[in-house]
């Protein structure tokens, strides 16, 4: 999938924010409780009517599906009536794996998603608007040196010349790389005699200096000196976060990895009836917060529940950061990184369960996930794994056999579409031909049994619903490459992948009894779109909108108000 950029202008920023935060959702006037919605389709994934005409909500739950005539009958003569024309209605859409303030930070950011060169980089942030600045610091989200001509790394030198005395931080679109200039190294005390720490790589040169390449922990050292958002700047950003969640159609987000600061302030803003989408947290499991979550444990709000924790186990595949069983085919000097000592991390894992949360585990390479089945299988054992419903995050690259023991065991596989397109360009180069087989293996997961749960990684890929639908159908580019799709076979089909986004979700996030589908009793969260995710061509996903965005029977967003 063609990257774009997911970043804004301040001016656009400041505008979104104005219209969209510390506010309820609105529910337009009525006289009556009771709404019902006509559309061309109602597609509800209700196994004993699964295509309606209509629905009707009522209190915030869904009354009724069915023809128009049998929804209106049962709502009564007063309910108010809305015609959504040829929108096709589905149950609310939920990102499975997203990062809301990560999402704001990059709305605030230079945006170098998309950018061509080092030189593209450069001219950027020249123009940085002052949102990009915390404190003194210029801060820039979103580059891959795999869309560059030379495809590596770059170097502090380039910024030294620019901004020699101001601190300079870029993250790799992935998240698991930071280039930054000789003042970020210098406040962070990086030099040529600072070891790597575990589970992080400095890269350095033939003479031994920092190049200004970190990756993974080795991040850790510049984001220890980095001033954070102050408050405002905070609000802003997850205000903003959440209002484009809205837009583009999501009803939930499963947010991978929140700080407590996060997390302390959507809790004040779900008491408030401020939060517009539900977002299941998981629990930030790496940093210094652990102990205070563990002290915690699991919270049950209105819209807001935090009942997982997330670790990381590896890298990306993209900095060559995730843990392999075997080396890099096009680095071989190279096998990946270990965030947590395997020790370690079955340590937190076994703190967590015992605290009743739920383990979702970042795992990207094949030694990666490796370790993740073998630690939760002996701590929890099958049926603890089951009934924990732990996840894997990711579940990129694993062998045939780990495939096998990941679907038997009950492990949920928290996949994103768009990574495979995103990736594909450049994934068999760093894997080679057998072990790519195991990689993004949607079918091969769901054939041997594992729920599958559907996200984009946001802010990593854009916080698109119709892209990640139209990634999953079609494992192909925007310009609808390669033809037939990048390993054709691993495709899911249009339901597929609506039930991922949805039900899917629901069963991750213990919420499948109250919502995922449109049924009678359950949550009236829904998205009406401009084109059928089933049924249409696939190409058409691309062009299509989101037409209304509605959490618990209120309206988040109508694409036909501004």
């Amino acid at each position: 999938m063609q990257r774009v950029r997911c970043a804004l202008s301040a001016v656009v920023l400041l505008a979104c924010v104005a219209g969209c935060t510390h506010r309820a959702p609105d529910s337009a006037p009525s006289a009556s409780s009771t709404v019902v919605y006509v559309a061309r389709r109602v597609r509800t994934l209700d196994p004993s009517r699964p295509v309606a005409e209509a629905l009707a909500v009522r209190d915030g739950k869904v009354l009724a599906t069915g023809t128009r005539d049998e929804v209106l009958s049962a709502a009564g003569s007063d309910a108010r009536v809305v015609d959504l024309g040829d929108a096709t209605v589905v149950p609310g859409l939920t990102d499975a794996h997203g990062h809301l303030s990560g999402l704001g930070r990059a709305l605030s950011a230079v945006a170098l998603v998309g950018t061509s060169s080092r030189q593209e980089v450069l001219e950027r942030l020249k123009s940085a608007p002052h949102s990009a600045f915390q404190g003194d610091w210029l801060i820039g989200l979103g580059w891959d040196q795999n869309d560059w001509p030379e495809k590596a790394f770059p170097a502090r030198a380039e910024l030294d010349v620019l901004w020699p005395s101001t601190p300079v931080a870029l993250s790799r679109i992935d998240g698991h790389a930071l280039w930054v200039n000789g003042e970020a190294l210098r406040r962070a005390h990086i030099t040529r005699d600072t070891p790597d720490p575990q589970g992080g790589r400095i890269h350095r040169g033939p003479d031994g200096e920092p190049t200004g390449v970190l990756v993974d922990n080795a991040m850790d050292l510049v984001d220890a000196v980095m001033p954070p958002p102050t408050d405002e700047q905070f609000e802003a950003q997850l205000s903003a976060a959440l209002a484009t969640c809205a837009r583009n159609g999501m009803t939930g987000v499963h947010d991978a990895g929140m700080s407590l600061r996060t997390f302390n302030l959507l809790k004040r803003w779900d008491a408030e009836g401020r939060l517009p989408l539900r977002v299941y947290a998981m629990a930030d499991g790496m940093g210094p917060d652990r102990e205070k979550y563990l002290e915690l444990g699991p919270f049950q709000g209105n819209k807001l529940t935090m009942r997982a924790v997330k670790f990381l186990m590896d890298g990306a595949l993209g900095s060559r950061g995730a843990a392999l069983h075997e080396p890099y085919r096009d680095e071989p000097s190279q096998r990946g990184l270990l965030l947590l000592s395997p020790e370690e991390y079955e340590a937190r894992v076994r703190a967590f369960i015992g605290r009743g949360f739920q383990v979702a585990t970042h795992a990207i390479g094949d030694r990666a996930n490796t370790l993740v089945l073998d630690t939760l299988l002996r701590v929890a054992g099958p049926e603890g794994v089951r009934s924990g419903r732990h996840r894997i995050e990711h579940a990129q690259v694993l062998r045939l056999e780990d495939i096998t023991r990941l679907g038997a065991n009950g492990f949920i596989a928290s996949v994103q579409p768009t990574h495979a397109t995103s990736d594909m360009p450049w994934a068999e180069a760093r894997l080679g031909p057998e072990r790519i087989r195991g990689a993004y293996a949607w079918q091969r997961l769901k054939a041997a049994g594992a729920p599958l749960a559907l996200g984009s990684d946001f802010p990593v890929e854009r916080p698109d619903m119709l892209a990640g639908l139209y990634a999953a159908r079609t494992r192909q580019d925007a310009a609808g490459q390669p033809p037939g799709g990048w390993f054709p076979d691993q495709r899911l089909s249009g339901e597929e992948a609506l039930e991922g986004f949805t039900v899917g979700n629901a069963y991750a996030s213990f919420a499948e009894k109250v919502r995922g589908r449109l049924q009678p009793g359950l949550d009236a969260d829904f998205v009406a779109l401009s084109v059928d995710p089933v049924d249409a061509p696939p190409a058409d996903l691309l062009k299509g909108q989101v037409l209304r965005t509605v959490v618990g029977g209120a309206e988040l967003y109508s694409a036909s108000k501004p």
